[in-house]
């Protein structure tokens, strides 16, 4: 009987099954370990429409625990999160510690799309690129172990597998307008993706694969995903070192030199309170028709005054376009993710207020001086926290700091009228009294905040509150004059 010649085709297909079976077998046996270490992981796969991301997901999750995974989809996610910047789905979806986060499509797409169709601006397309790069950046440094894939194939091939989907009743729906766009501009997107990766490759690879060959492609990013796992269980968790960008910094006095001495009377304070308040409710209508987002962040001594002052500002303004967040220690699944997750996801909609009650920078200083964060984490974060404030500004938000500043004498005498007014007791724990026996590290730590963090367009403002009244009024006064800034420089 004549031996039928062997079929290099089928031989590599089964070759290339044997491949995928001997690694999923692999990330099946290594979820247990990226979970027990608590290593998160992200994933990103863009690539051509038609390429085969949707497949090319359902391959590397085949074998993982669904416990173990989730699947983002920024297609799905609502519209109104238009009224958010532009990385907030993407930073909101980030995995907690030992989990896998699969994103189908994400910034990218995203900016490419946006930057073809000249819906941003040239400006807004390279702040974009270079918010992308520091995100990615600080997950990398925060211990997140981050691959990127784009699947590519040729205008041919992406024709012949639209016009397949067309083809069909049950799958047409799946080729958008969008994709046929892409499909008649395809040397205008190509440029555009190829600049992109370009400029995002440095902190974070990208990785191309041919998506020609769905087999050869799931090998392939399986491959580079258990390899990464390895190398990232081995030698464990990634800390990232600390490092200085320039940004335009304002001089900020030392708390020690400032004069707590100002103060108003009953009289002056009434007058200028009723007055201001007026005029702040008056641009709380002016921001929410030109959708300017407005970030004030409260910092301070304990019993400085933080929350009258704060009811101050809050009292004209609708209640429907504000939100006052005060933070307090993490949450387990908040401290499962990134520090500055926490605050992502408390950010406003434009053309709303959000006050926060203390902020993101806990990280540089009750965080640092309990040890709840490494010495390279701490001393890290200034950068970090410089760069979230200006994607939030670039974004067109409002961001103004505050430290409300008393001395120790203020302090003592209102601490001993909350421990001796019943309905005041709730207001004093055991922490703030251990809190004012460390005033001296507080205050070393807060001046160099202060010094790192002030920046142009998020300034840092120290408010004398040894008399209240006159840190209300001049709080007010503050935000008034920015928000009438705003106003003014903003299209109508």
């Amino acid at each position: 009987m004549k031996k039928e010649k062997n079929d290099p085709e089928k031989q590599e297909n089964a070759q290339l099954k044997a491949e995928i079976k001997a690694l999923r077998g692999r990330l099946m046996a290594q979820q247990q370990e990226f979970r027990a270490k608590g290593l998160p992981i992200l994933v990103l796969v863009e690539g051509w429409s038609a390429a085969g991301k949707g497949s090319l997901i359902n391959e590397l999750i085949s074998e993982i625990d669904p416990r173990n995974y989730n699947v983002f989809s920024p297609v799905l996610t609502p519209e109104s999160e238009a009224r958010y910047p532009f990385l907030y789905p993407y930073a909101k979806a980030i995995p907690e510690n030992g989990k896998i986060m699969f994103y189908d499509s994400g910034w990218m797409e995203d900016c490419v799309r946006r930057d073809l169709r000249r819906e941003i601006t040239r400006d807004e397309y390279k702040n974009r690129v270079r918010a992308v790069c520091e995100f990615e950046r600080q997950l990398r440094d925060g211990g997140y172990l981050v691959l990127k894939f784009f699947l590519n194939i040729s205008q041919q091939e992406q024709r012949k597998r639209m016009n397949a989907l067309r083809e069909n009743y049950e799958t047409e729906w799946r080729v958008t307008s969008e994709d046929l766009w892409q499909q008649n501009e395809y040397k205008l997107f190509k440029e555009g993706y190829d600049a992109f990766m370009e400029k995002t490759s440095e902190v974070i690879p990208w990785h191309v694969l041919d998506g020609s060959k769905r087999s050869l492609a799931a090998r392939d990013a399986l491959k580079l995903l258990v390899e990464q796992i390895d190398k990232a269980l081995e030698e464990g968790r990634y800390v990232g070192k600390p490092f200085k960008e320039s940004f335009p910094l304002l001089k900020m006095p030392k708390l020690a030199e400032v004069d707590l001495s100002p103060s108003l009377t009953d009289e002056e304070y009434r007058k200028e309170l009723k007055k201001l308040q007026k005029r702040l409710g008056e641009l709380h209508n002016v921001v929410y028709r030109k959708k300017i987002p407005v970030i004030l962040c409260y910092e301070g001594w304990d019993a400085a005054g933080k929350g009258g002052n704060i009811r101050r500002i809050a009292r004209p303004l609708d209640p429907r376009g504000f939100d006052v967040m005060p933070i307090a220690s993490p949450e387990p699944h908040e401290l499962a993710r990134q520090y500055l997750w926490r605050f992502w996801t408390r950010l406003p909609r434009s053309g709303h207020f959000c006050i926060f009650d203390r902020t993101w920078y806990g990280r540089v200083m009750v965080e640092r001086l309990e040890g709840f964060c490494s010495e390279d984490d701490w001393k890290r974060a200034y950068n970090e926290i410089n760069e979230f404030e200006r994607q939030l500004t670039d974004w067109g938000a409002v961001v103004l700091k505050f430290w409300i500043h008393i001395d120790q004498d203020t302090q003592l005498a209102r601490f001993n009228d909350r421990q001796n007014t019943p309905e005041k007791q709730w207001k004093l724990t055991e922490e703030d009294w251990r809190n004012r026996e460390k005033w001296p590290q507080y205050e070393e730590a807060v001046d160099e905040m202060l010094q790192k963090t002030s920046t142009k367009n998020a300034p840092w403002f120290i408010i004398e509150s040894n008399d209240k009244k006159y840190a209300r009024i001049k709080t007010l006064k503050i935000v008034i004059e920015a928000l009438e800034k705003a106003c003014e420089g903003r299209l109508s």
